[in-house]
């Protein structure tokens, strides 16, 4: 019976050890500091957000609670990871689209690096072929590609946002023109209400964010 609980005890005592080294790493692989660290130190790159844009996505995620999301244009993943650790918090899933396969490759190892690959899916492909092929309903979508594209990307989806769902467009401030008939819908629909911000001014731009009224 000694030798039966000494060896029982053996065994728990190697799974704590391994629970305890295991946890160990995990904390370190996804600790708030290693993610402020590594964003904080991301290489600048001008198809990424601005710190302060992504910050600003990330506290839309939050307090919107949001649960599904897709960004539109991933580059090499700041936005996404920002996004992400909201997507984390709230305990819901984001989605970004990446056309260019060398950036999409790229964006899943910062991902994974940040240790947000399982709230975090990289998907690679052109944006208007994936996106009527989502399924389920989405409640936060950023869209920051093809400017002249903008309105095709929120077409390609609407169908799948619930009422009360962020629709958050980039560069729409200086890109307008080029967006024209996605920001005269969003001024015009009675089913939605648009507010453009500027938070942050590295770039001289602006985001338009639109909430979903029904």
């Amino acid at each position: 019976m000694r030798r039966r609980g000494s060896s029982v005890l053996g065994v728990w005592g190697a799974l704590l050890v391994t629970c305890c080294s295991a946890c160990a790493a995990g904390e370190e692989r996804v600790s708030e500091e290693f993610r402020k660290e590594f964003l904080a130190k991301f290489p600048p790159s001008g198809l990424n957000t601005t710190p302060e844009d992504a910050l600003l996505l990330r506290i839309l995620v939050e307090t919107r609670n949001s649960k599904r999301g897709v960004e539109v244009g991933s580059a090499t993943g700041f936005g996404a990871i920002n996004m992400g650790i909201g997507f984390e918090r709230t305990g819901g899933q984001l989605i970004t689209i990446e056309i260019e396969p060398e950036t999409a490759k790229k964006c899943r190892e910062n991902v994974k690096k940040v240790g947000l690959e399982k709230t975090v899916t990289v998907v690679e492909g052109d944006a208007l072929e994936v996106l009527p092929k989502l399924e389920g309903e989405f409640d936060f979508v950023f869209i920051d590609a093809l400017k002249q594209d903008y309105f095709k990307y929120f077409k390609a989806i609407e169908k799948k946002l619930k009422p009360g769902a962020v629709v958050v467009a980039d560069n729409t401030i200086a890109y307008a023109s080029a967006m024209r008939d996605f920001l005269d819908f969003m001024k015009h629909s009675p089913d939605y209400e648009m507010v453009t911000v500027r938070a942050s001014d590295a770039k001289g731009d602006g985001m338009s964010i639109c909430y979903k009224i029904r």
